[in-house]
């Protein structure tokens, strides 16, 4: 598929000022599409013809008539002979208006042919395409949004539009359907739509005559002043009482100087009670993992009294790795405690997990020193834990037969992330592998969870070998699904 930087370097001679200006066009020009009821093309002359041909760089439908195009126009060539008036349009610097033929096809259609204007010189054209026999009856809102968006049509020809800082448009931003207000400059209405009065209802204000200012009835009219003073959009969201509406703000120019502005409503009350109960849940879920976190350490707690108590050095050792395996999952519950939602970022979880292991091995006869590099990117809670039980068990492995008649040693742990794939590599320095090692034929505990948890539960691949420098070497490959985030 051709994207816009391509049809732009190779059809086009837009770049620098001119090209960010046409893409901040495009960014913004929902609201002229509806005002319109049309179908919008930009289009920009082929490099080198003179206009003679143009290359069509944008297409937008309509959210508030019927389209012309049920096909994108983007990347179509369209020449002087199948439409004259684009040639006219750039030619002369003119809004033009004139029957024309729909692109690809013989429809007979409506066209008028706007400019685009960047510091004085023409980048480029927008045309305004609609059926009349499709278009609606025309009534006070069509006309006053037709008006409007002639306004605007003026200022992209003249070069104030699209305005030099607006951001591009949020698809939660209020839309003209959602509901507008037409002000003067002196922020008189001068028209409402039916959903705007309806939004204007559900905050409490109801007298609603016209010819009067928004702040005169009850409305906060901070976003538009702060519009009109500064020629630029304004964004902000108004709450009443247990209503929350988004105001935008757009200032409409002739020769720089604010002659009034189109205020755009949106109610967004289920929106923001969505939120709310979205926050609440997560406080909740954190809240439940911090309670999981102090049990487990309570548990692990327990058992370290308790193996205090006991005289049989194997029985102190069972309960001393058991210890461990709670403590690793009490970490993952901790970080998940943390944050929003049920997805922890596993090298925070690797870091202490290092710590505790590190300071439970350490003796006056035996030091090894554990190190942990790279990243294994976010990790749902439901693979985190599994795999910090793992890392805790190859580190404990290391530990217990990596280094016999030795004072001294280290074990690394390495994270990587490809895609959907976790990789991680523990390895030590210690004396290796015996020659008749077998995985699949490994008998001892903590081996036999590693390998349940990382082929059953993770459903990944492990391998164990001597590494290449001496030592042992073990290589997980865990595949991750994230969990969908609903917008």
């Amino acid at each position: 598929m051709t994207t816009f930087g391509d049809l732009v370097r190779g059809r086009t001679s837009l770049h620098g000022g001119a090209l960010a200006h046409v893409r901040r066009l495009i960014n913004t020009w929902r609201p002229l599409s509806d005002l319109s009821f049309s179908d919008l093309v930009l289009l920009a002359p082929v490099a080198g013809e003179d206009g003679n041909r143009f290359v069509v760089l944008g297409h937008i439908r309509p959210t508030t008539g019927q389209t012309v195009y049920p096909a994108d126009m983007i990347g179509t060539i369209v020449d002087e002979v199948e439409r004259p008036v684009l040639a006219r349009a750039w030619r002369t610097g003119e809004i033009v208006d004139a029957d024309a033929t729909a692109l690809g096809t013989k429809e007979r259609i409506r066209v008028q042919v706007i400019p685009v204007t960047c510091d004085g010189a023409r980048v480029g054209l927008v045309t305004r395409e609609y059926t009349p026999a499709t278009q609606r009856r025309p009534g006070e809102l069509e006309r006053t949004y037709l008006s409007v968006f002639d306004r605007f049509a003026r200022m992209v020809a003249d070069g104030s539009y699209p305005f030099a800082r607006e951001e591009v448009e949020l698809e939660t931003a209020p839309r003209v359907g959602d509901g507008a207000i037409v002000v003067a400059a002196d922020t008189i209405v001068d028209f409402a739509s039916p959903n705007a009065i309806s939004v204007l209802h559900r905050m409490g204000i109801h007298a609603f005559p016209p010819g009067m200012r928004l702040v005169d009835i009850g409305f906060d009219d901070t976003a538009i002043q702060q519009a009109l003073r500064a020629r630029l959009p304004v964004l902000e969201e108004v709450e009443r009482g247990d209503v929350s509406v988004l105001v935008r703000a757009i200032p409409l120019l002739s020769h720089d100087a604010p002659t009034g502005a189109i205020i755009l409503l949106r109610d967004v009350t289920d929106l923001r009670r969505r939120d709310r109960m979205l926050m609440s849940k997560d406080a909740t879920i954190r809240e439940i993992h911090h309670r999981v976190k102090n049990n487990l350490q309570t548990i692990a707690s327990l058992l370290r009294l308790q193996r205090r108590r006991l005289e049989s050095v194997e029985a102190r050792e069972a309960l001393a790795e058991s210890e461990r395996r709670i403590r690793s999952i009490a970490i993952v519950h901790e970080t998940l405690s943390r944050e929003a939602g049920d997805v922890v970022h596993f090298a925070e979880i690797v870091r202490p997990l290092v710590r505790v292991v590190e300071e439970s091995v350490s003796s006056p006869d035996l030091s090894i020193r554990f190190t942990a590099d790279g990243d294994a990117g976010d990790l749902p809670g439901e693979v985190a834990t599994p795999l910090a039980v793992v890392l805790n068990e190859l580190m404990q492995n290391a530990v217990d037969h990596a280094f016999e008649d030795r004072d001294k040693g280290e074990v690394h742990v390495q994270l990587g992330r490809e895609g959907d794939t976790v990789i991680i590599d523990v390895t030590d320095d210690g004396r290796g592998l015996p020659d008749d090692f077998s995985l699949e034929n490994a008998t001892g505990l903590g081996l036999s969870i590693v390998k349940a948890l990382v082929t059953g539960e993770l459903a990944g691949s492990m391998e164990m070998r001597n590494a290449d420098g001496g030592g042992t070497r073990v290589h997980l490959v865990v595949p991750v699904e994230m969990p969908r985030v609903e917008v």
